[in-house]
């Protein structure tokens, strides 16, 4: 019997690759910040594909603070997207949470990824409806290449 356990986790340890999960010390706990996926809207399938996630959490530095985070993947080498985190849904737009400004470009790398963090000088919502959208560019903001409702903590 010990035997076979034995060779059973030697067989998991090597399906997993051997690799040891390390841990961050520092790292938010997923359930305690919203999340989000984020894809590219059904009307532009098979004209770009972005994919990515994002989330905003208290700031660790100060609790009247909100921190965002967006990474996408997939985008055109060289873009450069403007994002934000808006209130509602995707698709039901109710403007943008905090000052535009307060959101850096998304500058594509030479591997069709980018990501950003904006820091909101406005506490953690903790409730309502929010989602992080990926503008085409700042010249066509009305063209959305990502979006990504994100989904409350599971405090």
């Amino acid at each position: 019997m010990r035997r076979a356990l034995a060779s059973g986790l030697a067989a998991v340890a090597l399906g997993c690759g051997g690799h040891a999960v390390q841990l961050n010390s520092k790292a938010v706990p997923v359930g305690s910040r919203w999340n989000a996926v984020l894809s590219t809207p059904a009307g532009l399938t098979g004209v770009v594909q972005v994919r990515g996630v994002g989330w905003m959490q208290r700031s660790d530095k100060d609790s009247a603070q909100t921190q965002a985070h967006v990474e996408i993947t997939n985008a055109a080498p060289g873009g450069r997207h403007p994002w934000h985190v808006h209130r509602g849904q995707c698709g039901t737009d109710l403007g943008i949470l905090g000052p535009a400004d307060a959101y850096h470009v998304l500058k594509v790398g030479g591997d069709g990824k980018a990501k950003d963090d904006a820091t909101l000088q406005l506490p953690l919502p903790m409730s309502g409806q929010y989602f992080i959208n990926v503008h085409a560019s700042a010249q066509n903001m009305s063209t959305i290449v990502a979006c990504g409702n994100l989904a409350p903590p599971s405090r």
